[in-house]
């Protein structure tokens, strides 16, 4: 399934560094590099850099992310059923209350569930793109994984839509932290006191500030072992 791997990828990083083919035959359009050109070519990625002699290709803009979002939640749901309407109650929740931790629980909890019927779902990259995909379904939030914010990238950001939803009173900024199965307890917290320090730096750029208006920002770490959820906890600005 090497082009659901390619939108894996895509919808995690936002970009994919590849060359751009003019032309392939029909039976070869997976071949490596044939599948990511076409996606270039149905406006699904546009030219955003370059790499040495590579170009970069990014998703163009948050509808086209949508769409990305949209394709992996289908290969999702075809293994694993979820309670949507459960799915609404917790962004309500986080929306209204300021309490985001039932939703990061509840899709941690749906991540193991799929791991364990879809191979290759571990790593970081894959996380971040799954916990993405599950917020898309809520339209209360604006979904920016990889924001560069103060010299980082912060893993994601949720904005909210106010401008259709007035009463939204919460936003947030996640970081992910991902270890492996033989990752040390020293290694785990080293990685949660760098969630803070990132945290704390991200919410102090101008633009966080800015998109966050009239709203109360909330900084997230979220831990995972593998699977496994370990810990999540707010950070105090």
């Amino acid at each position: 399934d090497q082009e659901k791997g390619y939108i894996q990828q895509i919808a995690a990083e936002g970009s994919i560094v590849a060359d751009l083919h003019m032309s392939f035959p029909a039976e070869r359009i997976f071949d490596e590099g044939n599948f990511v050109s076409l996606l270039y070519y149905y406006g699904m990625l546009t030219i955003v850099g370059t790499k040495l002699d590579k170009l970069v290709l990014g998703i163009p803009n948050n509808n086209v992310r949508k769409q990305y979002y949209e394709y992996l939640l289908t290969e999702y749901r075809s293994q694993v059923h979820i309670d949507i309407r459960q799915l609404d109650e917790v962004y309500t929740t986080m929306a209204l209350d300021g309490d985001i931790k039932p939703a990061l629980t509840f899709i941690a909890d749906i991540y193991k569930q799929v791991s364990r019927v879809r191979s290759g779902m571990e790593g970081e990259r894959n996380l971040q793109g799954f916990i993405c995909a599950y917020f898309s379904i809520t339209s209360l939030y604006l979904i920016a994984p990889e924001v560069k914010m103060n010299h980082g990238y912060c893993d994601i950001f949720l904005m909210p839509d106010k401008k259709h939803y007035k009463e939204i009173a919460h936003s947030y900024i996640i970081e992910l932290k991902y270890l492996k199965a033989d990752a040390t307890d020293q290694k785990a917290d080293e990685q949660w006191n760098e969630a803070t320090d990132q945290l704390r730096l991200y919410a102090q750029d101008p633009l966080v500030q800015q998109m966050t208006t009239d709203t109360e920002l909330h900084l997230i770490r979220m831990q995972m072992r593998t699977t496994e959820l370990l810990r999540i906890e707010e950070v105090a600005k």
